[in-house]
Parts: C-alpha cells; sequence; structure tokens
C-alpha cells in the first residue's frame, strides 16, 4: 500500500515566475521555537527564508531554542533562577500545609535551600566552561563531553526546582509542563501558567526585545514537534497582546497533521491568524504578498485562517517543484552558537518518500505531492555551494529515505567533485545497495553515519510491515556498510500488530547476532499514528483503536489487537531488550549529531571508548 498524496482538490504545480514580488516589500521574522537539541540549526527555517528573500522580503531568522539554551547555560539566567527562589518557597510553605503533597514539598523546599548565591555562581561557571567544551576541540574528549552533559543536566535540574512541578529537562524530549498536549485546553492552560512556563520567561528575554528591535510585519513560527506547542503557543499569545498588528503564521509538520482539527479549536486559533498545511513556501509567499490587498485568502494554498464567519481551510493546495527551490539560506542565524565544535548543516536532495510502502509510516502526511528529486548536478552544485559560503565540512541529509539510484550517484559525484565532506543520511536496507563497490565508493565519498530503519528482525513482521526486505539483506547491508567505516544507528520497535513475543525475541537475536556491525540503536514501541496505513486499515491489521474526544490534538491513539503483543504487552518486552541488551550499545554519548562528529573525526566506527564498558 502505497501512501496517498492527494491531499487537496487541486494540487497547483509550483509556477517559478511567482517568486517575482509584486507590491512592497515585507518585513518577515521566523521562529524555530523550543525544544529541540541545539546542535544544528532546522532546515525549515533556512528553505524558507531562501525562497522568501528571492521574492524580495526581508526576512529575519530567530533560533530561540538554541539561543534559550544559549541562556539557559549562562550567569544572566541563572542569577535569574536564584531571585525567584524566595517566591518559589513562599509558594511551597502554602502547600505544605496539605498533608499529601508535605514530603514532597519538604524535599523540594530543601532544595531549593541548597542553591545558595555561592552554589549559583559557581553552576553558571561550570555551564559556561561546559558551553566551551561543546563548541571546541576539547569535544572530542569524551570525558570532558560527558562532564559537560551533566552539568548540563544539572542546570535542568537546578532550574527544573524554581519551575516544579515543571521538569524542565536536558535532552529537550523529557520535559514536561505538567499540561497534556493532546488537549487543547491544557495547552491553553499551559500558555497562562506562570509558574510552570518557562517560555514566558524566555520570550520576554529573547523574543521580545527582538520584536521590539526588528518590528516584524508578519511572524511565521515552524512547529516541527508536538512538544514544540507549548512554547509555540506561549510565543503567539504574547506576541497576540503585546504586538496585535503583526500577523501570525503557523506551520510545519504537526500543524499539517492537526489540519483537521485546528479548525475546530477557535480557542487555540484566537491566538494566531492563519496556518499553513503542507509545504510552505509558496503559500507563505502568497498570503504575505495578499495582505494588504482584497485578494480572497480562499484562494491562497495550503492555508487555514479565519474571517468574521468563522475558521476556513483552502480547498486549493500546492507543491513544490524542488529544481527551481534555491538552496537554504542560513544568513542571518548565529552558526557558532550551536552546540558543536564544527558546523553541521542540513541539505534536502527529496520531498516525499520514494518507498511509500511501511504500514506503520505516515511521514508522507507532510506532502500534498509524491516523491520528487533534485537532478544530481543540482544537489553537488548546492552542497558545494553551502559548503564554500559557510565554511562547512559536515552535513546532515535528512530525506525521509535516501534512494538507492541517488545514492549511488551522489557517491561518485562527491568523489569526481573532491568536495571532501563528511555526511550523513537515512537509508533502507535495498538489495541494490548490496554491492561492495557501492560501500567503497561511499567510504571515499565521505559516508559515516546512516540512520537505518531496521524496524523488526522478524521475516514475518517485515512481510505484515510491508518492508520488503528480508533479514539475510539487512545482515549484509550492515556487514558492508560497517566495514567500510560507516556508523550504523538501527531503529526499530516492538509491538506492530500482529507481532508475537517470539518475532520480538527474534529482533533482539538478530541485533546480538549482527552487534559487531550495529553501533548504536534507537529503540520504542508502536505507535498508531493518526494517518499511518494501519490505521486506515484497521481491519486487515486486527486493530480496535479509541479516539477521546476530549484528546482533540491527539497524534497517535490507544489500540488494541486481535493477535500478538498489546500495547502495554510491548512496553514490557523493550524494558526487557533495555535490561538484557548488549552493553556495547550503552554509549556515554548518545546525541546522534555527536556520534557522526565522532566517526568524523577519527575516521573510524569502532570507538570503544564511547561505551560505558569497554568491549
Amino acid at each position: 500500500m502505497r501512501i496517498n498524496y492527494a491531499k487537496g482538490q487541486k494540487v497547483q504545480p509550483y509556477n517559478h515566475n511567482i517568486t517575482q514580488h509584486s507590491g512592497s516589500s515585507r518585513k518577515v521574522m521566523l521562529i524555530f521555537p523550543p525544544d529541540w537539541y541545539p546542535s544544528k540549526p532546522y532546515l525549515s527555517l533556512p528553505t524558507l527564508t531562501a525562497f522568501l528573500r528571492k521574492a524580495g522580503h526581508h526576512v529575519v531568522q530567530k533560533d530561540v531554542n538554541l539561543e534559550m539554551y544559549d541562556w539557559f547555560f549562562g550567569e544572566n539566567f541563572l542569577q535569574l533562577i536564584l531571585e525567584k527562589i524566595p517566591k518559589q518557597l513562599e509558594r511551597l510553605n502554602k502547600l505544605s500545609r496539605d498533608q499529601r503533597l508535605a514530603g514532597e514539598v519538604i524535599k523540594l523546599q530543601q532544595a531549593l535551600r541548597e542553591c545558595t548565591p555561592f552554589y549559583i555562581t559557581m553552576l553558571a561557571k561550570k555551564a559556561e566552561s561546559a558551553k566551551a567544551v561543546v563548541r571546541s576541540h576539547e569535544f572530542y574528549n569524551v570525558d570532558k563531553l560527558e562532564w559537560a552533559m551533566n552539568v548540563f543536566h544539572e542546570v535542568m535540574r537546578t532550574v527544573s526546582l524554581v519551575y516544579a512541578p515543571a521538569r524542565i529537562c536536558m535532552p529537550p524530549m523529557e520535559t514536561d509542563l505538567t499540561y497534556k498536549l493532546f488537549i487543547s485546553s491544557d495547552i491553553l492552560s499551559a500558555v497562562e501558567d506562570s509558574q510552570v512556563n518557562v517560555y514566558r520567561d524566555v520570550y520576554n528575554h529573547i523574543l521580545k526585545p527582538a520584536i521590539e528591535e526588528e518590528k516584524p510585519d508578519v511572524i511565521g513560527i515552524s512547529i516541527a514537534l508536538s512538544q514544540q506547542l507549548f512554547s509555540s503557543m506561549t510565543f503567539c499569545s504574547m506576541i497576540k497582546k503585546q504586538f496585535p498588528g503583526i500577523h501570525i503564521t503557523i506551520g510545519g509538520n504537526t500543524v499539517t497533521r492537526l489540519r483537521d482539527v485546528l479548525p475546530k479549536t477557535s480557542n487555540l486559533f484566537s491566538l494566531f491568524d492563519t496556518a499553513i498545511m503542507y509545504e510552505g513556501e509558496t503559500a507563505f509567499l502568497q498570503l504575505i504578498n495578499a495582505m494588504g490587498t482584497d485578494r480572497d485568502f480562499s484562494t491562497i494554498p495550503n492555508l487555514i485562517y479565519k474571517d468574521s464567519t468563522g475558521i476556513h481551510t483552502s480547498t486549493v493546495t500546492t507543491a513544490e517543484d524542488m529544481s527551481t527551490l534555491p538552496p537554504p539560506d542560513f544568513e542571518g542565524l548565529p552558526l557558532d552558537k550551536y552546540f558543536v565544535p564544527v558546523k553541521i548543516l542540513s541539505y534536502l536532495s527529496t520531498r516525499g518518500c520514494y518507498w511509500g510502502k511501511c504500514a506503520f509510516c505516515d511521514h508522507g502526511e507532510g506532502y500534498t505531492s509524491g516523491y520528487r528529486v533534485k537532478n544530481i548536478d543540482q544537489i553537488i552544485e548546492e552542497i558545494n555551494y553551502l559548503k564554500n559560503r559557510y565554511h562547512v565540512n559536515h552535513f546532515h541529509f535528512p530525506d525521509e529515505s535516501y534512494p538507492p539510484a541517488l545514492f549511488k550517484k551522489l557517491t561518485k559525484k562527491l568523489i569526481e567533485s573532491d568536495l571532501q565532506i563528511s555526511w550523513s543520511t537515512h537509508l533502507r536496507f535495498e538489495e541494490s545497495l548490496l554491492d561492495n563497490n557501492v560501500w567503497e565508493d561511499a567510504k571515499q565519498a565521505g559516508c559515516r553515519f546512516l540512520h537505518m530503519g531496521f524496524e523488526t528482525g522478524s521475516e514475518r513482521v517485515l512481510r505484515l510491515m510491508g518492508k520488503a526486505t528480508t533479514t539475510k539483506q539487512i545482515q549484509q547491508s550492515l556487514e558492508l556498510s560497517s566495514g567500510h567505516g560507516v556508523w550504523n544507528h538501527v531503529m526499530g520497535f516492538f509491538g506492530f500488530p500482529g507481532e508475537t513475543y517470539e518475532d520480538a525475541k527474534s529482533s533482539m537475536q538478530f541485533l546480538e547476532n549482527n552487534k559487531e556491525h550495529v553501533h548504536s540503536i534507537g529503540f520504542g514501541t508502536f505507535d498508531l499514528t493518526k494517518y499511518s496505513p494501519v490505521i486506515q486499515n484497521a481491519e486487515k491489521f486486527g486493530v480496535t483503536y479509541t479516539k477521546n474526544p476530549e484528546w482533540d490534538l491527539a497524534l497517535d491513539y490507544y489500540f488494541t489487537v486481535k493477535e500478538g503483543l498489546g500495547i502495554e504487552d510491548a512496553g514490557r518486552v523493550l524494558e526487557e531488550f533495555e535490561q538484557n541488551h548488549y552493553r556495547g550499545w550503552d554509549l556515554k554519548i548518545y546525541i546522534r549529531e555527536y556520534l557522526f562528529l565522532y566517526v568524523a573525526h577519527f575516521g573510524t566506527n569502532k570507538l570503544p571508548f564511547l561505551q560505558f564498558r569497554f568491549h
């Protein structure tokens, strides 16, 4: 079953002439909100920036996520934390009267009293030193890097004391504001909760001064993950109150996945003016050009908008012709402030997935049109341009899955062009790549790190998933790539509908048998996502799922299965795997960009010093 990309009544191809600006130039501020790991720029902002600047608009890029972490790990923010401690203690004194809370409150009070001015001063110095480690050659000393990461954890634990009961974390995916992301009323409550909502302080310190200085006409916020809804909606709310004349539009993968419910959440929609689904270049440009004119917003593609009669969704959709898109423009982003010793830039050669048949996957929801690819000569030219313009030698190609034919062309062209870059990408296990010459080329071309969609080691479950590969092919591919110096990061999950415990055990055994060629792992449990082929064919897969009407922003659902592992069973299997797997996969450093840089720096995937225990 292939992903259905026909999502609108009309697909309007991108017209190169549309980039020719008509009317006055506008000032646009593009925002990437927390929370994301600050290792490199997220590609949405530079992609939109290049397109809008080409059309004659003035664009300011604001990676608030990066600036937030740079602020968190510094003296100014930690002094703010120190100033907040008395107020938090006063609040806790009132809570301590409730006997049910007394135990936790006492522990929290004690921890806060230990945050003396001396401790905060020392912590700030350590935090600045930790930032210096991750941004310098000391990064490649794993003991120093591990120390820096532990300092970041210590800072966030201290910060969390002041914003408790929230837990503010590094890595950011573990942050918990105590509100539910999948309920719009909870998000609205979180926005106004000054006790737990650290993003209100982030807005006041970072975003508000930038808006006052730049005075943009339009603000666009890119929401890649649902976790960014807390910060994004906080920013929208505070901008609307303090700068009501600025038009706010939101976009990104999460907005696309919520396109059916956003028009029904009028309270949430009141925080912003428009939302852009799917690909944003042409839609955002037409929206900007339409402001101040009598153009009917219903004719702007990919747009959700409101007027005096309610909230509406345009029936026109558009997809971009990738051959006409300019390369991403990173100008204006503080590239030297990311938490890495050398710059890493992302570059996208394709949109959509060339395979598009995996039953568990709904990544194709980000697009209205099918798989598209740039010409290989254009790809090489643009990589070379980015390398020279930004003085960068490390790239991430975050394509859904790099097509085998293009992968082989890319490696040969990179060798011919002598670009001498190091890069990582995402790859399926394909029979057409089972050739030693392919991997010899990949090695010479600078391929250092691969995100591999393994999913399962069970032949039966692979067929259920529509993966169209075999464990023999997977094993051969891992051996070939590993043998040519590539670090294989293998991703999988337990609990696909119909998977049994025996199937799960075969996955564990396969990985154990191939541990020499599997360098790191990322495992979880199956999520029944909103637009996946499984949910669209629930009866075929033996799945019964529940939609809670109160969980209006849910992007996955609770389900039961006729056969095999249920949700709770899969959780127990994952726990068993985590307790008993090969200890060589327990690494001191687990951030994928960091592993990539280590492999590129040391020139080998044999890095036993990264393991907690040497083997």
